[in-house]
Order: structure tokens, then C-alpha cells, then sequence
């Protein structure tokens, strides 16, 4: 478990076949989870400040694998006890987005990101979601365009990968956990059942 505040960005020294080899100042121990663009990876070896994740053919089919080079975001597993202070996230990659369009907002800058049309429904304005790992807050959805916007302030930009996304560029994305098990629960389960909107949910759960 994660809460999606990067802990440094580090350097990849190498990724050969399955084996991706990670030099940082955080260095974990043999058998750790650890998230990579927020992919939940286990540490299999280290070396001289460097340690080594393996990676499955599954998750290298899901993953934005193009980014596995130069820099990445790195956040070591939550242990009991820690200031909470993102939202709960797994390190489970539901899909990868394309960044469609990055505009200048005074002293903020909107990311406008495009995902595949069966993961937009689990996207909720003001809710949270991962991009590579990062915590954000969603802006706002489009579902016709199956996009969504957030505002990235010069913080976050600073330090992390932000700073080197262009237009087109891929990402990891997690979405909010609960919202995936929220629409699980009140998603039409016959054919003749119609979809419950995220305002329907709201006035269910004012009642209580």
C-alpha cells in the first residue's frame, strides 16, 4: 500500500529483459515492495546504491515501459504508523493515458489526459487519482472525450517527472480505489437494470 507522495526521483542504470536495476539514496532491503511510476514492484537483489526489481510479462504489457529509462518516481510501501497524507493507493496500473494537451494557468499549468473509454467511468471530478505514482486531484471529466483534467502547481512540477511530459507522452494511471469498488457495488448487474450516475450515488449516500 501506497500514498502516492513520491519519495526522490531516481536513475535507471540498466533494464535488461526483465530485470530493472535502480540507483537512489533510498535503498531497500531484498524482498520490499516499492512503487516505480507507481507500479508495485518487489526488490529481488541490490548492489553498490543500486537495487533490482523483476518485472513479469504482465506487467511490462500494462505499463507505460517506454518511461522505464533516465528518471522515475520511487515511494517505498506504507509502513503502520506513517503520516498519511496522499490518498490509499494499491500499485496496481489500470491502464496507460496519453497526455493530450498542456496549458499555462496563471501560476499552474492543466494537464488534460485521454484513457481508455471503460476506465473513465472510474474517474471522478474532485476525486483522486496516480499519474506515475503521484497523487493528484482530478479537475474535471469529460466522458464524451473519455479525458480528464488536473492542475499541476510549480511544486509539483519541480519535483517530479511533470516537468518532462510533452503533448503525447504516455503515463501509468491508478485510479481511486474506492470508486472502482463503488461502482462495482451499484453497477447494473442484468441488462434490463439501468446505470446509476455518480449524482445517484451522492443522494444515496446523503441519506445516511
Amino acid at each position: 500500500m501506497f500514498t502516492g507522495l513520491i519519495r526522490e526521483i531516481a536513475r535507471v542504470e540498466s533494464f535488461v529483459g526483465n530485470k530493472l536495476t535502480i540507483k537512489a539514496k533510498y535503498l531497500p532491503k531484498i524482498g520490499d515492495s516499492i512503487a516505480i511510476n507507481g507500479a508495485c514492484l518487489t526488490v529481488v537483489s541490490f548492489g553498490n546504491g543500486t537495487f533490482c526489481v523483476e518485472l513479469s510479462p504482465e506487467s511490462k504489457d500494462v505499463l507505460a515501459i517506454e518511461n522505464y529509462k533516465n528518471e522515475v518516481h520511487i515511494e517505498p510501501a506504507m509502513m503502520m504508523g506513517d503520516r498519511f497524507e496522499g490518498h490509499i493507493v494499491q500499485g496496481h496500473i489500470d491502464c496507460i493515458g496519453t497526455i493530450k494537451a498542456i496549458k499555462s494557468n496563471g501560476n499552474s499549468h492543466d494537464f488534460f489526459i485521454e484513457l481508455p473509454k471503460e476506465y473513465i467511468k472510474f474517474v471522478i471530478p474532485k476525486g483522486s487519482i496516480t499519474v506515475d505514482g503521484v497523487s493528484l486531484t482530478v479537475n474535471d471529466v469529460t466522458n464524451n472525450k473519455s479525458q480528464f483534467r488536473l492542475t499541476i502547481i510549480p511544486h509539483t512540477i519541480e519535483n517530479t517527472l511533470f516537468k518532462s511530459y510533452k503533448i503525447n507522452s504516455k503515463i501509468n494511471i491508478e485510479t481511486d480505489m474506492f470508486a472502482r469498488y463503488v461502482y462495482n457495488i451499484f453497477s447494473p448487474k442484468e441488462e434490463n437494470k439501468s446505470h446509476m450516475s455518480w449524482d445517484d450515488i451522492d443522494k444515496i449516500m446523503a441519506k445516511y
